[in-house]
C-alpha cells in the first residue's frame, strides 16, 4: 500500500500469495457487504477505474482519505497558472501566493510534486497545468510521504502513462485592464514496442501595469490623530518564462520498468515602480517620492531515474534517485526623492543564489498473511545553497534629509541533510472494516556558515506513528466513517535559520529590520480527523469531516527593539490549537432527475477556527487563518458533447487578526466568479473562452502595531478587473 492509494485486500478465492500494492501502480480491493471484491487494475490512469464490471473510486474505497483531479477538471477552465486551478478545489485557499488546506498556508500545507517535496528554488509556477496528470488532495498524513503536513498535503502528479500516440498544442491569450498575457504549449507522445516517450513544454509572456494606494495613520495614547500620509503608486513588469519536459519508459524483461524524466524551465523577469507621497501629516517622511526597478532571472533543471523490479511472490523493489540544479538572481534598484525632488537615497542590491541537491529513495513492497500487504522504504537527500548579495548604499551630502546609509557584502552557504524511514500495513480486519497502520522516522540536519556569524548547526527528527481506518456500515449501502490519528510538524525553512539581517530605510515598530533566527526548532502536532461519507452512483457524493490540531513549539514572528533599532524575527513561542469543518459534495443533475439536462453541482464548504496561547485574542489565529471559506461550481455538457460549458464561485472570509502582542491585522474578504465555455469546432479542434475575476474585487489590507503610546494604523487598497481568455486546442 502506498500514501493514499492503498486499501487492504479482501481475496476472492483461497489465501494465495499476491502482488504487494504500491502507490504508483496496483491498488488493493475493497467490497461492499455480499458484494464480490474489484480487482485492481494496474496501472493506474485515472482516479476511477472499471474492472470486472465495477467501478474502483479512490475517494470512497481507500483507507487513507483523500480527493483526487483528473486532468480534464484540471483544464476545465483553461488556466494557464497552476494557482487558478488551485483556488477552485475543495478544501484549498489561495492567498496571494499562498496555497492553503484548513486556511493554513506557510507551511502548514505541504506541495509534493510526484510524492517528493519540491526542491529549493522551484516554484509551482513553473509548472504548467497541461504537465499534470491528476491532483490528490490528502487530509491527513501517511508514512509514505513526509509528515511535514500539519494541515494536509496537495500532492501534484505529473503526466507518466502513455495509453495512445498523442499530438497536441494549445494557443492562448489572456487580457484584463492590468495585464496582457499570450501563452502556448504542446505535447508529444506515443508508443514503440517496449518503449514509450512523452515530451510537453511551454512558453509564457505576462505584462503587468497596476495602480494601487497606500495610508499610514498614527494616534496617540488619547486616540488623537497625530500622523497622517498617503501615497499612490504603479508597477509595470514583463515576466517570460518557458518550460520544457520528457518522459522515456522501457519495459524490461520480467515486466520491470525503468524510467528517465527532467524537467527544465527558465525565467525572467524586469519590473518598474514608483510612487509619491501626496499627503503628510506629522512626522515628514526620508523621501517623498520612490523610485524601483528590479531585474531578475532564474533557471532550473532537473532529472530523475525510476526503477521498477518485480521479486518472487509479489514482492516488488522501487528506487528512485534525482538530481536538481537551480540558479538565481535578483538586481535592485532604489532611488528617494526629498520635498524638492533632490535625489537623497539610492541603493543597489545584488543577490544571487544557486541550489543543488540530489534525493534517493526506495520502497520494499510484498503481500503477507492473507489481508495484510506491508510496503517499507526509506527518503534521503541532500540540499546544498549558496547565497550572494551585497548592498550599496549612496550618501548625498548637504541634502536634506540625510538618511544613514547600511553597505555590506555577505556570503553564506547552508546544507539541508534528510533522512527518513517509514513502515506501513493495511489490513482488512473485514470485508467492511479496513485499518491503515504506519510510522515514519524523519530527521533533518541544517548546516550553514556566513561571513557575518559563525557556523552553525541545527538537527531536528520527528518520529510519526499514524493510524487511519474506514468502516463502510452493513447493510447501508454507500454510506461508511472514517478516523484517522496522526503526528506531523513543520520544519523551519533555511532562510529563518540563517542570522542574515536586512535593514529598512525608515526603521520603524511597522517596517523594521529581519533576521533570522538558528535556533529554531520544529512545531510538532497531533491531529485527529473524523469524516461521515455517502456515494451514489454516477459519481453523485457527499461528505461532512472534522479535524483537530494540537500544535507546540509554535513559532510566531516576533517584534524586538535590538541596538537602537526595530527587529522582526521568528520565535518559538507557545503552543496553538486548529479546528476544521467541512462539508463537500457532488451531485450530477441526471442522478435524481434522468430527464434533466447534463448539469453537474458541486459545493464545498470549509469552517475553519484556531488559537494561539502567546498571542492575547480575541482573533489571534494560527498563521492568519482563514476563517470560511466556500467554493461552488456548476457544469453543463449538452448530449452530443459539442459545447460544454460552466462557472466557478469562491468566497474567502476576511476580518481581523492578531498576529502579535502589539499587532493585528485585517484582511478583507474576497469573492471570485470564473466562467468557461468550451466548443468542440471539429473532433481534433476546439475553442475555449474563459471569464475570470468577474466580480472585480479589490483588495484592502490593513496592518496596525500598537502599544502605550498610541497606534500606527498601515493600508493598502490594490484595485482588480475582469480579465477574457481565449485558446485555441489543436490536435495533429
Amino acid at each position: 500500500m502506498c500514501c493514499g492509494h492503498s486499501a487492504a485486500q479482501t481475496p476472492a478465492a483461497p489465501p494465495t500469495r499476491e502482488p504487494a500494492k504500491t502507490e504508483k501502480s496496483d491498488k488493493s480491493e475493497k467490497t461492499e457487504k455480499d458484494a464480490a471484491p474489484p480487482t485492481k487494475p494496474a496501472p493506474k490512469t485515472e482516479s476511477i477505474e472499471v474492472t470486472s464490471g465495477q467501478v474502483y473510486d479512490e475517494r470512497k474505497d481507500d483507507t487513507a482519505t483523500k480527493i483526487v483531479v483528473n486532468s480534464a477538471e484540471i483544464m476545465k477552465f483553461g488556466d494557464t497558472q497552476l494557482a487558478d486551478v488551485l483556488k477552485r478545489l475543495p478544501g484549498i485557499t489561495v492567498q496571494g501566493t499562498s496555497i492553503r488546506m484548513r486556511g493554513l498556508g506557510n507551511g502548514y500545507t505541504q506541495i509534493l510534486i510526484d510524492g517528493e517535496r519540491a526542491p529549493p528554488g522551484f516554484t509551482i509556477e513553473q509548472l504548467s497545468p497541461t504537465m499534470i496528470e491528476r491532483i490528490e488532495i490528502i487530509r491527513a498524513a501517511t508514512a509514505e510521504f513526509s509528515t511535514q503536513s500539519i494541515a494536509g498535503t496537495i500532492n501534484i502528479v505529473l503526466k507518466k502513462k502513455v495509453s495512445f500516440a498523442q499530438r497536441e498544442i494549445r494557443l492562448v491569450y489572456g487580457q484584463g485592464s492590468f495585464y496582457r498575457n499570450p501563452s502556448s504549449n504542446f505535447i508529444v507522445s506515443d508508443k514503440d514496442g517496449d518503449f514509450s516517450y512523452s515530451v510537453n513544454g511551454y512558453i509564457n509572456l505576462s505584462r503587468i501595469s497596476y495602480p494601487y494606494s497606500n495610508t499610514e495613520t498614527g494616534f496617540d495614547a488619547s486616540n488623537n490623530r497625530i500622523l497622517f500620509r498617503s501615497y499612490e503608486g504603479s508597477s509595470k513588469g514583463l515576466w517570460k518564462n518557458a518550460g520544457l519536459g520528457h518522459r522515456f519508459v522501457w519495459t524490461l524483461k520480467g515486466g520491470d520498468t525503468f524510467t528517465w524524466a527532467s524537467f527544465f524551465n527558465v525565467n525572467r523577469g524586469d519590473s518598474t515602480g514608483s510612487y509619491r507621497y501626496a499627503v503628510v501629516e506629522g512626522t515628514p517622511v526620508p523621501s517623498t517620492r520612490i523610485t524601483n526597478r528590479f531585474e531578475s532571472q532564474s533557471d532550473f533543471s532537473k532529472i530523475d531515474f525510476n526503477w521498477v523490479h518485480n521479486l518472487a511472490d509479489g514482492a516488488k523493489l522501487d528506487t528512485k534517485f534525482g538530481g536538481y540544479y537551480g540558479k538565481s538572481g535578483t538586481d535592485g534598484f532604489s532611488s528617494g526623492f526629498n520635498t524638492t525632488d533632490q535625489q537623497n537615497y539610492d541603493r543597489t542590491r545584488l543577490s544571487s543564489a544557486t541550489d543543488s541537491g540530489y534525493t534517493f529513495s526506495g520502497k520494499y513492497s510484498t503481500p503477507l498473511i492473507e489481508g495484510h500487504s506491508l510496503v517499507a522504504g526509506w527518503d534521503t537527500g541532500l540540499n546544498e545553497r549558496k547565497d550572494r548579495s551585497s548592498q550599496q548604499d549612496k550618501l548625498f551630502p548637504g541634502i536634506f534629509p540625510v538618511i544613514p546609509s547600511f553597505n555590506s557584502i555577505e556570503n553564506f552557504d547552508a546544507r539541508v541533510l534528510k533522512l527518513a524511514g517509514f513502515a506501513q500495513d493495511e489490513w482488512n480486519v473485514t470485508k467492511l472494516w479496513s485499518v491503515y497502520l504506519g510510522v515514519r522516522l524523519e530527521s533533518l540536519t541544517t548546516t550553514s556558515q556566513g561571513d557575518t556569524y559563525n557556523a552553525i548547526k541545527n538537527r531536528s527528527s520527528v518520529l510519526s506513528p499514524i493510524v487511519q481506518t474506514l468502516y463502510k456500515l452493513p447493510d447501508r449501502k454507500g454510506e461508511q466513517l472514517r478516523f484517522a490519528l496522526t503526528r506531523t510538524y513543520k520544519a523551519p525553512p533555511t532562510p529563518l535559520l540563517i542570522p542574515r539581517r536586512f535593514t529598512s530605510i525608515e526603521n520603524k515598530p511597522t517596517s523594521p529590520d529581519y533576521r533570522g533566527n538558528p535556533d529554531l526548532r520544529p512545531e510538532l502536532a497531533t491531529g485527529i480527523d473524523v469524516a461521515a461519507e455517502k456515494f451514489w452512483e454516477q459519481g453523485a457524493s457527499a461528505s461532512l469531516s472534522f479535524a483537530i490540531r494540537r500544535i507546540t513549539d509554535y513559532t510566531r514572528q516576533g517584534l524586538r527593539f535590538i541596538d537602537g533599532r526595530w527587529v522582526q524575527l521568528p520565535l518559538n513561542e507557545g503552543k496553538a490549537i486548529s479546528k476544521s469543518l467541512e462539508f463537500d459534495t457532488k451531485v450530477p443533475i441526471q442522478k435524481f432527475y434522468p430527464s434533466a439536462p447534463g448539469i453537474d453541482f458541486r459545493i464545498n464548504m470549509n469552517r475553519n477556527w484556531s488559537s494561539v496561547d502567546s498571542v492575547p485574542g480575541p482573533n489571534n489565529r494560527l498563521d492568519a487563518q482563514t476563517p470560511f471559506s466556500g467554493t461552488a461550481g456548476l457544469d453543463y455538457r449538452m448530449k452530443n458533447g459539442v459545447v460544454s460549458a460552466g462557472g466557478s464561485y469562491s468566497f474567502r472570509s476576511g476580518g481581523d487578526v492578531r498576529t502579535g502582542i502589539n499587532q493585528s491585522a485585517y484582511l478583507t474578504a474576497k469573492r471570485d466568479l470564473d466562467l468557461y465555455a468550451l466548443w468542440k469546432v471539429t473532433p481534433k479542434t476546439q475553442l475555449r473562452l474563459t471569464l475570470s475575476n468577474i466580480l472585480k474585487p479589490s483588495s484592502v489590507n490593513e496592518n496596525t502595531y500598537f502599544d502605550a503610546f498610541g497606534r500606527t494604523v498601515t493600508s493598502t487598497n490594490t484595485p482588480s478587473k475582469p480579465n477574457v481568455r481565449l485558446g485555441l486546442e489543436v490536435k495533429l
